[in-house]
């Protein structure tokens, strides 16, 4: 069972959680995640800077909180289902579906994003399943929270090959991986017909005269 936290939470608001005021271009805000009392996951509130240090001392504690700069969307995406998809596309979509298979994936993907200067570390909690880490996209101000999934040495170039593939088939992994078929050997794969020499047999030879 995947890790409900491994969530991808919902896009940068475009107004103050507290006064409603529409945020500006450029404008620096604060970014907030709360738990979500009717899942698992996390609710993402964003505040202007007056109305979070006005907020009571009382008031409820976010699960992880950072200063941000919002931008205000261009409005330039694209619908077309048939468009390439960018990485960090990918790994929202990985994020969302949440499968187990994906998980050292999804980790391996954030962290080359966020080398590539698309995605940012903005905190790290330590919970009951492990080191959860969140990363915001730097542009659309996106959130994703990953699971750091502590991949051994020995397993790190399987993982990375496993996303050159993605990002080759467009985030769909072939059939044959997702399914994970053990190889086997031609002889499994092509069981002998009834003229074929059974494995490990020679074929008779005549009897020379």
């Amino acid at each position: 069972m995947a890790l409900a936290e491994s969530w991808h939470v919902r896009s940068r608001s475009r107004e103050c959680a507290a006064t409603q005021r529409p945020f500006t271009d450029g404008e620096t805000i604060v970014t907030t995640l709360y738990p979500d009392p009717e899942s698992s996951g996390y609710l993402r509130r964003d505040y202007c800077l007056g109305a979070w240090n006005e907020l009571p001392t009382d008031a409820e504690k976010p699960f992880s909180f950072w200063r941000t700069t919002f931008a205000a969307p261009t409005g330039n995406t694209s619908d077309d289902p048939m468009e390439k998809l960018s990485p960090e596309e990918i790994l929202a979509r990985l994020v969302e579906e949440d499968e187990d298979h994906t998980e050292n994936t999804r980790y391996i993907l954030a962290v080359m994003l966020e080398r590539r200067k698309l995605l940012r570390e903005t905190d790290s909690q330590r919970t009951p399943n492990g080191i959860l880490r969140v990363y915001e996209h730097r542009k659309t101000g996106e959130v994703y929270l990953i699971r750091d999934p502590d991949i051994p040495l020995s397993e790190v170039e399987a993982v990375q090959n496993e996303v050159i593939i993605l990002l080759e088939n467009n985030g769909r992994l072939p059939k044959t991986m997702v399914e994970e078929t053990p190889i086997e050997t031609s002889d499994q794969t092509n069981p002998p017909t009834s003229n074929d020499a059974e494995p490990d047999e020679e074929p008779e030879e005549s009897e020379e005269e």
